[in-house]
């Protein structure tokens, strides 16, 4: 079992930067693919990237690529997702999740965190 716990949300203007955590605990997590997701009001629930524990590489959404930047620090077991040139339409309750099948569906990811806010005001 995979156990994630997010951080890092908050409010911040359009332009600006944020950097959300994602702390992952469990026995078989290094193994897994690491992916972020949104879900703004009203909408469904959005892939935004993902990177794999063993080997760093990563995938991003057209929608966040050049903006967006997810990295790991294997020695604490957590994932971060770098968040620059903010946009309104960027505010949404972001998850960190982990699959070990699938890397953009959101069923083919079996462990979520709880979720954090971000809001990017104009």
């Amino acid at each position: 079992q995979v156990q994630l716990v997010e951080s890092g949300g908050g409010l911040v203007q359009a332009g600006g930067s944020l950097r959300l955590s994602c702390a992952a605990s469990g026995r078989t997590f290094s193994t897994y693919t690491m992916g972020w997701f949104r879900q703004a009001p009203g909408k469904e629930r959005e892939f935004v990237g993902t990177i794999t524990w063993s080997t760093g590489s990563t995938y991003y959404a057209g929608s966040v690529k050049g903006r967006f930047t997810i990295s790991r620090d294997n020695a604490k077991n957590t994932v971060y997702l770098q968040m620059s040139s903010l946009k309104p339409e960027d505010t949404a309750v972001y998850y960190c999740a982990a699959s070990n099948r699938g890397i953009y569906y959101a069923y083919e990811y079996a462990y979520w965190g709880q979720g954090t806010q971000v809001t990017v005001s104009s």
